[in-house]
């Protein structure tokens, strides 16, 4: 029989590699993850090292979650023409050689690059291990069970790095914390071609401009937002950024619009729940990424954590997120649904923010930091599972490599617009403190307790979202 190449060719549900397959994609999937948050605890060793300005010090996160957000979605549509297992293998060598150059970097330019290159890498690899695990996985219960571990090394690899990164920088130097991701990178080459699923071929074009029109996009209004602070939130710069990158976005649209391949065919948006679905996804993780962010810093800098112990007050919240993943969400969806889940997570994880805004700055970790991360850790596990589910329910085979680079584009575009915008609230509070004759230290928590507020604002509206325009898909 002649296979159908416009489609993803399914493996029989019985494929004997496909669990140690899904190990392989999950840990290139924590990898991508922990590249995210595995910098932060190392940002003053970096600083003093090659001469960072304190404002400066930001494009290295920046840097790397600007190119994977922007270039997600070309990751998607590369996996969709030339092979899922093909794109995941081109991403993972792209993010080896950036991670030789970061970790050998000797000026300011050539660590931004290399992360920039390792962003770029990652938006290869993550669209295309997504569709190998939809793929692989055709027993909806099989499936539930495998999004779960998926699920759980996302968020892992976010908590993870903090861990990681203190303790890597704390006993060996900064440079380790790009050059962890070297071995790894080989070990997941070596594997891939005895354990991945090859995928389908399809015939068209590759929409390079256009991916480089979004991620310029995405790069003058992330830049505006985070200078705004200095610059002024009325000031001709901030203004003229932002009108520029919405100018461009609108230009991406147009342009989408009259290709006959874009990047990004506009139909996919009557895809149902695909809209909804990302837009959940993008306050998701405009939420949880300024929680990890300020209960990192709330650590070390107000209750004055080293970064190993910083890593250490962490874990309970990462093994939390990983056994309610792995062991529970998936029999909750299949139960109850994921918009029924979704919800509850995104209500559970507004009650954790709340909590997290009135932690003092002579809080204690048992009383204050506990039982919070606990519930946040709640929260999330019950939505990133549901939340990816719902944007790709209604998408046709031949679309999951575009659907799930869109999935992973809002998430990153939402992690760094999100942190941008609530960074800058969090400041602007700190300095009102401080002006009202606050101590430092009363001054910065208000900031912290300012951030996790906004950052509740921001879930309970992605709940709002989910409640009235997720809808549950009959198969």
């Amino acid at each position: 029989m002649k296979k159908n190449t416009n489609q993803i060719t399914k493996e029989p549900a019985a494929y004997s590699k496909r669990w140690s397959a899904l190990f392989l994609l999950c840990t290139a999937q924590f990898v991508v993850i922990m590249d995210t948050s595995i910098i932060g605890v190392a940002l003053p060793a970096i600083q003093a090292d090659l001469g960072y300005t304190q404002s400066g010090l930001q494009w290295i996160f920046n840097a790397y979650v600007i190119m994977l957000g922007g270039f997600l979605l070309l990751g998607g549509r590369l996996s969709d023409l030339f092979g899922a297992r093909k794109v995941f293998m081109w991403g993972f060598a792209i993010l080896s050689g950036a991670s030789l150059l970061a970790g050998v970097a000797w000026s300011e330019a050539a660590l931004n690059i290399g992360r920039g290159l390792q962003g770029l890498g990652s938006a290869f690899i993550a669209p295309a291990a997504l569709t190998l695990v939809l793929a692989k996985f055709t027993d909806p219960k099989e499936l539930n069970k495998a999004l779960g571990f998926w699920g759980a090394s996302s968020a892992a690899g976010g908590s993870a790095g903090v861990f990681l990164g203190g303790a890597i920088t704390e006993w060996l130097s900064w440079h380790w914390i790009f050059l962890i991701n070297i071995p790894i990178g080989l070990a997941v080459l070596f594997f891939s071609r005895g354990l991945l699923f090859k995928g389908s071929i399809q015939k068209g074009k590759v929409d390079v401009a256009g991916a480089v029109l979004a991620t310029v996009a995405l790069v003058l209004a992330v830049y505006a937002i985070v200078s705004a602070e200095h610059a002024g939130w009325a000031s001709l710069q901030t203004i003229g950024l932002l009108g520029l990158s919405l100018v461009l976005l609108l230009i991406f649209l147009v342009l989408q619009k009259q290709k006959s391949e874009p990047l990004v065919p506009l139909s996919i948006f009557k895809v149902p729940n695909l809209l909804a679905g990302n837009l959940v996804m993008a306050l998701l993780a405009a939420s949880w990424i300024p929680l990890w962010f300020f209960l990192n810093l709330y650590l070390q800098q107000t209750l004055h954590y080293s970064a190993f112990y910083s890593g250490l007050a962490l874990l309970p919240m990462t093994v939390a997120i990983m056994f309610l993943m792995v062991g529970v969400t998936g029999k909750l969806v299949a139960k109850f649904g994921f918009k029924a889940n979704l919800i509850a997570g995104l209500v559970a994880l507004t009650a954790s923010l709340v909590l997290f805004s009135t932690i003092p700055a002579d809080g204690s970790f048992v009383v204050h930091v506990l039982p919070a991360s606990l519930l946040g850790a709640l929260g999330m596990s019950l939505t990133y599972i549901p939340g990816t589910i719902a944007s790709m329910s209604g998408a046709r085979p031949e679309e999951t490599g575009l659907a799930s680079g869109l999935v992973n584009t809002s998430y990153q575009v939402g992690s760094a617009l999100g942190l941008a915008i609530i960074v800058a609230i969090s400041s602007a509070s700190t300095n009102t403190a401080k002006l009202t004759g606050a101590t430092d230290i009363v001054a910065l928590n208000t900031g912290f307790q300012t951030a996790f507020f906004a950052a509740a604002t921001v879930c309970i509206l992605a709940a709002i979202l989910a409640a009235f325009s997720i809808k549950t898909l009959r198969s």
